[in-house]
């Protein structure tokens, strides 16, 4: 049950303001979805995005809970180290952009699993699709613990009632226009976010700053980007990359692209948005310990908008967090549903027409919202950036070396090997994440056991492909 004592005090122009921010970018992209008949167009947009609609969708999924009310969370116990999540998310779309994105957009595909199906046979994409898939849904599950609570404090209501809410918000914004909705939806809403929490945050930063006492108000390693050891940063770095170079929502904005150069560049575009975002958040959780150290911390960013800035701003800016988690949670739907319905029902029930696939491809992202929903009420009291490094990890040991294989290196590894790294690497890091806790990332014990098990099946002469490559 979501705590009462926690609710926001919202004025009526506060919650006018928030209710028109979330229907203007919702509306938008329900009227731009109108046109999406196909399978094709609700997946991939018809393969007809410019580099703007490829980082909106890129950015409106990956800007989500962690980037604005969990990262506000963490530097409230931590600092500047909290900016890590958004600083390690642009970086790996600068990297998708540079070395990933052309390679993977001349294949004329929908999925990750069918990428690796081209390589590794059906098996490869079977458990791609049902590993990709529970990875997924834990980010899923670290934007929809903020939006069950934040809706609950704002309308007093249960969490099953919130959460009742959020899966009507985010149905609206991308279940009926599938990509397209999502990234135009993602361009609105990161526009929202920059300006509202840029104010917002400027203004915690200054009277931060303006305090004679900073210097001894905050521990030293409060204002060092490695304040939680470099160990630990790199390892959350690096359990960002390889997990987002494994999530089928970012590859799939990706093959929606026009052309393989409009897909690199849409990579770096969203680097550049993502990126710079997470540091007002940053601000506003360390403006928040020092002047209300009894915050609850899943709520110290509404709290300080609601209680520190103007109506308009907060207003503004609340109906901001509120799209990011909507957005992102419809956006990791639409990349499981994707997977889901694709990769593993339609076979499995024989599906090929178009209309019966995108309603199956529909039934399967709202199927996902609803067992998201489900997880984070059970685990409401948990850490939201813990979801998010927790799921990157898991997905990340079982996927990212196989797929990196077959982007660099097609040909050369037996497809039985890659199966069995992709399940021995998924069940170590589950052990290492849960049973055995190890001294490090669970994400190294899944990539370990992963090229262990490579390893044997690797082979120095190309072989054709399982599949012959389907290209535009």
């Amino acid at each position: 049950m979501i705590r009462t004592m926690a609710a926001l005090h919202l004025s009526v122009w506060h919650i006018i303001i928030l209710l028109a921010t979330v229907a203007l970018v919702i509306g938008t992209g329900f009227y731009v979805g109108r046109s999406v008949r196909s399978a094709d167009s609700y997946s991939l947009n018809g393969r007809s995005a410019g580099p703007w609609l490829v980082a909106g969708s890129i950015a409106g999924t990956v800007v989500g809970g962690g980037s604005t009310v969990g990262t506000a969370q963490f530097s409230f116990s931590f600092g500047l180290s909290a900016w890590w999540f958004t600083l390690g998310a642009g970086l790996a779309f600068c990297l998708m952009g540079l070395f990933y994105a052309k390679r993977l957009r001349r294949t004329n595909l929908t999925t990750i699993p069918q990428y690796l199906s081209l390589h590794y046979g059906k098996r490869a994409e079977e458990a791609a699709g049902i590993i990709s898939s529970v990875g997924i849904l834990f980010s899923a599950v670290a934007s929809c613990i903020p939006g069950i609570e934040i809706i609950a404090a704002l309308f007093r209501i249960s969490a099953w009632q919130a959460a009742l809410v959020l899966i009507l918000l985010v149905a609206g914004y991308t279940f009926f226009g599938g990509m397209k909705s999502a990234g135009v939806g993602g361009i609105l809403k990161m526009a929202i976010i920059w300006v509202s929490l840029a104010i917002a945050g400027g203004s915690a930063a200054y009277s931060l700053w303006s305090l004679p006492t900073l210097g001894v108000s905050f521990p030293a390693s409060a204002f060092n980007l490695f304040g939680q050891g470099g160990s630990t940063a790199l390892a959350n770095l690096l359990a960002l990359i390889v997990g987002i170079f494994c999530t089928q929502t970012y590859i799939q904005a990706v093959f929606s692209a026009s052309k393989p150069a409009v897909a690199s560049l849409g990579c770096f575009v969203a680097a550049l948005i993502v990126i710079p975002v997470g540091l007002p958040s940053v601000s506003i959780g360390m403006y928040m310990h020092y002047f209300a150290p009894q915050s609850l911390p899943v709520l110290v960013l509404p709290l300080y908008l609601t209680e520190h800035q103007p109506v308009l701003v907060a207003g503004v800016a609340l109906g901001g967090i509120m799209l990011s988690l909507i957005g992102s949670i419809g956006g990791l739907s639409l990349g499981i549903g994707t997977m889901v319905s694709h990769d593993i029902l339609s076979p499995l029930l024989g599906i090929r027409e178009d209309k019966k696939l995108l309603r199956l491809t529909r039934a399967s992202v709202l199927g996902v919202m609803v067992v998201a929903c489900g997880i984070a009420i059970v685990n409401q009291d948990t850490e939201v950036l813990f979801w998010n490094y927790l799921s990157m990890g898991l997905r990340g040991g079982g996927i990212f070396l196989p797929l990196t294989l077959a982007v660099f290196w097609p040909g050369h590894v037996k497809a039985l090997w890659v199966v069995l790294s992709m399940l021995g690497s998924t069940v170590a890091a589950m052990l290492a994440s849960t049973v055995i806790p190890l001294p490090f990332d669970p994400l190294f014990a899944g990539l370990l056991v992963s090229l262990a098990l490579l390893v044997p099946g690797l082979r120095w002469q190309k072989q054709p492909l399982l599949v012959q490559e389907r290209r535009e």
